[in-house]
């Protein structure tokens, strides 16, 4: 049965554990910040052929079609921590080799595009393990708080300090920023590891071994065929010697047997590959149409960060005022038309203003979203629902990004304005479905609370703690 911390510990922050888990993945993120804005550049000095250039943002996608599902098995399967640690390791011997590309004159367009896939690749596995780390350490009602200290941590680091300091380094040397690439995922690897045993997710399965539990999660605990949450009878989990091939269909099943799972599931791919077409030519979109030079395109990245940093401040905030589905229909709704404009008035003021709207809008959505499905999910299944969750929905990004850069071919700006046209008549015809998801505090997945530990310091809800902290 599920419940909720003691009414003293709600005064608390979000505890010690969390910290730990919060610090560890600010070394990857900034790691991540580093390559999201070189990769692009470096793509640009390469090429300038639109369809090549929106071909490195699809392939980048197309491992979460490819890997996300089996990721997702390890997850639940591997000690988390070392599923985030195994990721950190590989992403640092790729930034190695990306350096002595670069040193050697040798890159290419084509070793890029392989570097970006196996990059992608380590990215499914740490993604999937560290989503299904935060509500081992953090109640359901602190999802969202938890959350958007993580989005907004990741957007600080990732953009405000790794975009632009990439871009103008890189403008005076590029290996400056590679080297600083492989220095911070080494470092993710090392934080990693000093995790605490809780992150690890073996309570999930040593539970289920002991109670003898069937091979096969009960799909139906989780909610009614309507979606209304209700408690599991029995939670269990897999034992660790059941099959890999039957682990396939665990998150598929999972989703399926809930009407509202399925439908936002569908929902959600639609949108997205909607948002990879839109932005698949981003790079040229702002150096071109807008006119904004190279060296300043991380200071336009830098107004997306502004954006999704107010997002995850006041997304906790926003849902418990309003509710959790009002405000992910209301920022569905703004992404799309914040797309829409930035293609209708393709000057740099409105790109700008739109980017920073769409981007917070956005960083709400994910932070309600992912915590809405934390809390649903329980915690013997997380890595398989996510991994399959994302197998269709980012797997069919790289879809979207080629079908943006073939549009790119007539018009830079078709793209967002198709994208978000569509984008804005999916948010209205879904407007009511999504109204109705619930609070992630009223849904009882079966999960037993994790243990409070020794508190942070008291800070707002939705305040990312000490230093500023993004996905989408």
């Amino acid at each position: 049965m599920s419940s909720e911390a003691t009414p003293g510990s709600e005064r608390r922050g979000l505890g010690r554990t969390f910290a730990n888990v919060f610090t560890a993945n600010l070394a990857s993120s900034l790691g991540d910040g580093i390559a999201r804005t070189a990769a692009p550049l470096l793509a640009a000095r390469l090429t300038d052929d639109p369809v090549l250039i929106a071909g490195l943002a699809a392939l980048a996608m197309l491992p979460w079609l490819l890997f996300a599902l089996p990721s997702g098995i390890l997850v639940d399967r591997m000690d988390r921590r070392h599923a985030l640690a195994l990721a950190a390791s590989v992403r640092t011997v790729l930034a190695v080799g990306l350096l002595a590309l670069v040193w050697t004159d040798a890159l290419t367009i084509w070793w890029l595009y392989l570097l970006i896939f196996v990059y992608g690749a380590c990215e499914t596995l740490y993604d999937g393990a560290i989503r299904a780390v935060v509500p081992s350490v953090v109640p359901k009602k602190k999802l969202s708080r938890a959350n958007a200290r993580i989005e907004g941590a990741e957007l600080v680091v990732q953009n405000f300090a790794a975009a632009p300091l990439t871009s103008a380094l890189f403008a005076v040397a590029v290996l400056i920023p590679l080297g600083l690439l492989g220095a911070a995922y080494g470092l993710a690897v090392v934080l990693a590891v000093l995790l605490p045993q809780v992150a690890s997710g073996r309570q999930f399965r040593g539970g289920a071994a002991a109670s003898g539990g069937p091979a096969q999660p009960d799909v139906a605990d989780a909610s009614d065929e309507e979606g209304a949450p209700r408690a599991s009878a029995s939670p269990v989990s897999p034992p660790p010697t059941e099959p890999f091939r039957r682990q396939l269909v665990d998150g598929w099943r999972f989703i399926m047997a809930n009407r509202q799972l399925r439908t936002l599931w569908f929902f959600t791919t639609a949108t997205g590959l909607l948002y990879a077409a839109s932005s698949a030519t981003l790079v040229l979109f702002v150096l071109q149409t807008l006119a904004i030079p190279e060296a300043a395109f991380g200071l336009f990245l830098l107004a997306g960060a502004i954006g999704g940093l107010l997002g995850s401040i006041v997304a906790s905030r926003l849902q418990a005022r309003f509710g959790l589905g009002a405000i992910m229909a209301a920022m569905n709704l703004i992404a799309g038309v914040a797309t829409l404009v930035m293609g209708i008035w393709p000057v740099a003021a409105v790109g700008v203003i739109g980017f920073a709207v769409g981007s917070g809008s956005v960083t709400i959505w994910n932070i309600l979203m992912m915590s809405y499905r934390q809390a649903i999910v329980p915690g013997r299944l997380l890595g398989r629902v996510h991994g399959t969750w994302r197998t269709l929905l980012w797997g069919s990004m790289p879809l979207g990004s080629v079908i943006g850069g073939a549009i790119a071919l007539v018009d830079l700006r078709l793209p967002w304005i198709i994208g978000g046209g569509l984008m804005t008549l999916l948010a209205l015809v879904f407007y009511r479905f999504l109204m109705g998801l619930p609070n992630p505090e009223d849904i009882d997945n079966g999960d037993e609370p994790p243990p409070v530990t020794d508190a942070l310091p008291a800070v707002g809800s939705g305040t990312p703690p000490g230093q500023p902290t993004a996905d989408r």
